[in-house]
């Protein structure tokens, strides 16, 4: 029975390469426990019993969907104490978070990607390890549905200058796993990241340089991203909604689960792949529906 494993996994892989059906999944971003307290309340010894109760309103109204989402991807920024700075609060929020989305249904996968708060501004050997051991790999590559989904660590891109070889080294395996796109004509592909590489136009200045990546990145890695046939790229990090374009590749971002900068309110993001066409709407957590239509 062991020997079959393997043909069975391989037959697995196969076919979440090929679209069998519509269905959809869930993104959300920056649910970020600590921030409302510690930023917009400037509470001196803030807690995040908001972001937990938001946290917790989320992974309710996703359990309650029908179909089930195939995944919940969670765009970054999971916890808001940083982990140089804050190490022993840091463990408390990881701990909450985790006690949070075991409560997901166990057959919706969460997909976690790495937010500026997760290893630093300015990431570390360390603090790359840390992320490792809490939430497993900072950038991998699957498929679902007949979509390649690629996540990655946009902090690399936005300031390596301590982890210079690990940022090589994820900017190898970016060439690699797109090349590979190219190569074998994949006709849908997904880029999940932390930053967006712009808000609404690719060409627009850097007076929000913080919520962005950089020009020169951003020149780099648009075109290799449009011609390795990737549609969309959903991001966080903004706490607010904004859709851009780069030659008919949206880039999309999706505001927070947890505090918000903008008028937007704390919600969730359903994206539908169809047979023929991918759409996505934000919805507020209250409004979340029940029943998503295929």
């Amino acid at each position: 029975m062991e020997e079959d494993v393997p043909d069975d996994l391989q037959r697995w892989k196969q076919r979440a390469k090929v679209f069998q059906e519509p269905f959809y999944f869930i993104q959300g971003a920056d649910i970020q426990l600590g921030l409302i307290q510690r930023y917009i309340e400037k509470n001196p010894v803030p807690g995040w019993s908001k972001e937990l109760q938001l946290a917790e309103l989320a992974v309710k109204k996703v359990n309650a969907m029908r179909p089930k989402p195939k995944f919940f991807v969670m765009c970054g920024d999971l916890c808001d104490a940083m982990p140089y700075d804050m190490p022993l609060i840091r463990q408390k929020q990881e701990i909450d978070f985790k006690q949070v989305f075991y409560k997901l249904d166990p057959e919706i996968p969460l997909v976690c990607v790495c937010g500026n708060h997760d290893v630093g501004d300015q990431p570390t050997e360390d603090s790359i390890e840390a992320y490792h051991k809490s939430f497993g790999d900072d950038y991998f590559s699957f498929w679902c549905g007949g979509v390649m989904f690629i996540v990655i660590n946009s902090q690399y891109f936005y300031d390596s200058s301590q982890v210079k070889t690990q940022a090589e080294d994820h900017e190898s395996w970016l060439s690699n796993t797109l090349q590979t796109a190219r190569k074998s004509c994949v006709k849908r592909v997904i880029v999940f990241q932390h930053i967006p590489w712009f808000l609404h136009d690719p060409k627009e200045n850097n007076l929000e340089s913080y919520f962005t990546l950089p020009q020169d990145v951003r020149n780099k890695w648009l075109p290799i991203l449009k011609q390795s046939g990737v549609q969309f790229v959903f991001c966080g990090h903004y706490h607010r909604n904004a859709i851009g374009t780069y030659e008919g590749m949206d880039v999309v971002t999706t505001s927070a689960v947890g505090a918000q900068l903008g008028s937007d309110r704390s919600g969730l993001r359903v994206v539908r792949v169809m047979e023929d066409s991918i759409d996505h709407t934000y919805y507020n957590l209250e409004n979340i529906p029940s029943v998503i239509n295929l």
